[in-house]
């Protein structure tokens, strides 16, 4: 656990940049550990107007030459003691760093109190071809609106301090923990991700603001000595990143203190729904009404006007501050913006309060027997019943039905599920079609770094009673 001193951490990695030529506007490729070393470059990059490449320490080889050889960065920052090996790329200096070699640096004020730019994430790494998301470089008011759109989107519950238990490479919890940082607030870090670690962190940081996904909750509140007062400094527990079980967030609810546990629908390319509990309590499932300055549309497979409680693809218009590319890519970024709106290509539904309801994607889409079966829709049924306590829906070739709906299944510690009552129940919730036609009860599911559902082959990847794909 690394925590204190942030503003030190920051003036640090501005010297380090500085010492790779890095200028506004270039881009540099950083691959170190889960540490304050590492926020500090980062919050560094974005206040100087240098574009971050941020990369999991233990990316394939493979994949990490096809970012590069696709972000042209001037350098690369990479842990030697983590990455596997760091000979030069593509005529790209590689410049070897440790916290210990950080941690010797001396300090240098940045050249801006704001954000000028963000780091270039590259996602759908879960479902398809890396992309680069690129917002540009800006003069600091832009960061200014920036930074203010974040906080008041949470009702200004950011505190003082905020810790990290998600890896630092991904873009949410390197942005809740930078807005903390740009109020004068201190940013411990978790090196990495265990339950019990985290309830001893929550014990001894007493953090007033964290981010996480729902797989955090399920470990966390999984262990038998977790109690509220571990989560009593908190003014914001902020998750998101995978549907959250009805079950496990109304423990949670119960566990964190009055008006804490917010949820919200973003990604990587930019902020949907804000779901604060007053919200979520009277619609579970939900993921909320439309972030403050933005306005959620869904539109029917003609582009036009879904009706409400109809799925569809969700639309997102967006302030100007808001806007990105995607990296050298101006085909797939004409397609994710219409005007000042722009999609994902995720679906959902709104209700008639303007609450979104998520449906999945649409490769995550199972048509059987000529029915549209929607993954997070039966997931969602999965996860109310007793003893479930993870779940994944998919679909597989089925020679009558085209795809056969089959299911995945993690029981909470102790309990013994069956299959066929599983099914039984759904019966009473769903149509034939959406029922899964095989469960299978596994100890775990695929998952990537961040805690997502890896749904690319998961037929293969999932042991179960329809075999290897």
């Amino acid at each position: 656990m690394t925590t204190g001193a942030t503003a030190a951490a920051i003036a640090r990695g501005v010297t380090l940049l500085r010492r790779t030529g890095a200028t506004a506007g270039d881009r540099v490729v950083v691959q170190l550990g889960q540490d304050l070393s590492t926020f500090g470059v980062l919050a560094a990059a974005c206040l100087e107007g240098v574009v971050a490449v941020p990369l999991p320490p233990d990316l394939p080889p493979g994949e990490r030459r096809a970012i590069v050889a696709d972000a042209r960065p001037t350098a690369i920052l990479a842990d030697p003691t983590l990455v596997v090996s760091t000979p030069a790329e593509l005529d790209v200096p590689v410049h070897e760093v440790d916290p210990a070699s950080i941690a010797t640096l001396p300090g240098t004020d940045p050249a801006s109190s704001w954000p000028r730019t963000r780091p270039m994430a590259y996602t759908s790494g879960t479902t398809g071809r890396r992309k680069g998301v690129h917002v540009g470089v800006h003069e600091p008011d832009w960061g200014r609106e920036v930074t203010e759109d974040e906080h008041l989107a949470f009702g200004g519950r950011h505190g003082d301090r905020h810790l990290v238990v998600s890896p630092l490479y991904h873009s949410g919890p390197l942005r809740f923990a930078l807005v903390t940082a740009l109020l004068g607030g201190e940013v411990a870090v978790l090196p990495r991700f265990d339950a019990r670690a985290w309830r001893d962190a929550l014990r001894a940081v007493r953090p007033t603001s964290l981010f996480c996904v729902p797989t955090h909750l399920h470990r966390l509140l999984a262990l038998p000595d977790v109690t509220g007062d571990d989560l009593a400094s908190l003014t914001l527990l902020a998750h998101a990143g995978a549907p959250c079980p009805v079950p496990l967030k109304r423990r949670t609810l119960e566990l964190t203190p009055a008006s804490s546990a917010w949820e919200f629908y973003g990604s990587t390319e930019g902020q949907f729904t804000v779901c604060p509990p007053e919200v979520w309590e009277v619609a579970p499932g939900t993921v909320g009404t439309a972030r403050p300055g933005r306005r959620l549309r869904i539109r029917d497979v003609d582009g036009g006007e879904a009706a409400t409680g109809e799925i569809g693809t969700v639309w997102c218009e967006a302030p100007t501050h808001a806007r990105f590319t995607y990296w050298d890519d101006p085909a797939r970024t004409a397609a994710a913006w219409d005007g000042d709106a722009f999609t994902v290509g995720d679906l959902g539904s709104l209700d008639a309060a303007g609450r979104l309801t998520l449906a999945g994607r649409p490769g995550d889409l199972v048509i059987s027997g000529g029915v549209n079966v929607y993954p997070a829709e039966v997931e969602r049924h999965l996860l109310d019943l007793p003893g479930v306590a993870e779940a994944v829906v998919f679909g597989i070739p089925d020679e009558d039905w085209g795809q056969q709906v089959v299911a995945a299944v993690v029981a909470h510690a102790g309990v013994e599920l069956d299959p066929a009552f599983l099914r039984h129940q759904l019966s009473d919730r769903l149509r034939a079609a959406e029922v899964p036609k095989q469960v299978a009860i596994v100890d775990e599911l695929p998952r990537t770094p961040t805690g997502k559902i890896r749904r690319i082959g998961l037929a293969g990847a999932v042991a179960g009673p329809w075999g290897p794909t």
